[in-house]
């Protein structure tokens, strides 16, 4: 009986060593068994879409983190808080002033310098400074009060806020995609020229050496009258590359225009000396793209393992019956892209075939030579009944970004408006408070200029003769 060294391994037909159920032999990690999850943690599975990956000003990178910046600037309530923050200091600072200011004359020091920025605050007047409170069969004079220029202010800084968020969505959200679906003949179909490419790795410790190479694929549907079997050769060209991972089979097919018919390619695994056939998963990448244009192509990736299933077992692939790979293809024209044509590809479904995931049942398929074989087959699906055309239309245009500005404006002056004119005519200390802070400023100018003036008498005619009140 073999010694099997490494973990979870366990020997078969006397001499030979195996790996468990649901893990595989990989050079890449020394010669040891791990399973498909330790093998491929840093594959991901990918997106579907139609245009690369925007590169301008990705330069900043070392400097200025791009990302960090879109997830902080991605919703619009940022510029919201920050304008609401801003609004609440302003009017926290006013009240502060309000309640701390008082007459000059009489205060010394901060008292002094807030009654200054209550008067500078009414300066600031220049929304409400004509809105304010009249008496019955009197002209409205021009007036600018310390309520006046808080509103004024705070009127300004939700105005700001607001249409910064308006610019914000029609800078990120001035188009729409949309979508819409119409019915396909055969000159559209024909029209669709692309070039697709299907990259199927199965993550196992096999080599290409054992792959039997497909030589034949079927179009149509088995046991009908379209159904046709033709040269692999006519259609597309395989490729077979040994990766750390396992064998990858490469199916391309350059200039392919959709025909109506599925296809079916099928290629398996056999067992050589010392190298079963056996494997814990497939790795898909399905590229597409438009004869031509190498600069937008749609793509998925993904991975088949036994983490698939929902008994959370793991698995290893082997036996007769064959893993069916469901692949879709459906045409779709870009016009926001001058009109791109592309099919759309997504795997749809897989459908395991022999598996094994006690060592008991996975030993004995080792010894029997009927289970030495990994059949996959890939079926190719074109869902040719509808074409899905996706363009980009404007959400606002210029006429509407100024209406929208308009009623912005119209919306912050409305707002303080309204709790002003209530303060106004309910205290009518307000009514008056421009007249009497200028009657503040005015006497304490007065009385600056007459301690000049004494002052000045005082050191220039005799200062002993006089006497300072």
């Amino acid at each position: 009986m073999a010694a099997c060294a490494a973990a979870r391994m366990f020997a078969y037909n006397a001499t030979l060593c195996a790996c468990d159920p649901g893990y595989y032999l990989s050079a890449a990690a020394n010669s040891s068994c791990v399973s498909l999850a330790t093998a491929a943690a840093d594959w991901q599975v990918g997106s579907v879409g139609a245009g690369p990956r925007n590169q301008t000003l990705y330069f900043l990178d070392p400097v200025l983190s791009l990302d960090a910046i879109r997830r902080l600037t991605q919703s619009q309530a940022v510029f919201l808080v920050t304008a609401l923050v801003t609004l609440l200091s302003w009017l926290a600072f006013c009240a502060a002033a309000r309640l701390a200011g008082r007459d000059p004359v009489v205060a010394r020091g901060n008292s002094r310098r807030l009654f200054l920025a209550r008067y500078w605050i009414s300066r600031f007047d220049c929304i409400f400074d004509t809105q304010h409170w009249a008496a019955d069969q009197q002209v409205l004079k021009k007036r600018k009060t310390e309520l006046g220029g808080m509103c004024s202010v705070a009127a300004l800084i939700l105005f700001i806020g607001l249409v910064t968020v308006l610019l914000y969505q029609v800078i990120k959200r001035r188009n729409i995609e949309v979508h819409r679906v119409k019915p396909a003949n055969a000159p559209d179909l024909l029209s669709f020229v692309n070039d697709i490419e299907f990259h199927i790795t199965t993550i196992s410790s096999m080599s290409c050496s054992q792959l039997a190479a497909p030589s034949t694929i079927a179009m149509g549907t088995p046991g009908f009258m379209d159904f046709r079997v033709l040269p692999l050769s006519t259609l597309m060209t395989y490729t077979c590359q040994n990766t750390s991972h396992g064998p990858t089979v490469s199916l391309k097919c350059n200039g392919c225009r959709m025909p109506p018919r599925d296809h079916y390619v099928s290629w398996q695994f056999v067992d050589l000396q010392r190298q079963p056939a056996a494997a814990v998963g497939f790795q898909f990448n399905l590229t597409t793209k438009q004869t031509g244009h190498d600069a937008h192509l749609s793509f998925v990736s993904e991975i088949i393992n036994s983490d698939n299933y929902g008994d959370e077992k793991l698995k290893t692939f082997r036996g007769r019956d064959s893993n069916v790979l469901k692949i879709r293809l459906f045409p779709q024209i870009h016009n926001k892209l001058h009109g791109l044509k592309l099919l759309h590809p997504l795997l749809q479904d897989f459908t395991q075939g022999s598996t094994f995931s006690d060592v008991s049942s996975f030993n004995t398929s080792l010894r029997n030579p009927t289970d030495g074989v990994i059949n996959t087959t890939l079926y190719i699906s074109y869902l040719s009944d509808h074409i899905m055309e996706i363009s980009n239309e404007g959400v606002l245009g210029s006429v509407s970004i100024l209406a929208s500005i308009g009623g912005l404006y119209a919306f912050s002056v409305v707002i303080f408006l309204c709790p002003m004119a209530q303060c106004e005519a309910r205290i009518k200390k307000l009514r008056d408070e421009d007249t009497r802070m200028l009657k503040i400023l005015s006497k304490r100018r007065a009385q600056q200029n007459w301690d000049k003036v004494r002052k000045f008498v005082l050191y220039t005619w005799c200062p002993s003769g006089l006497k300072v009140q």
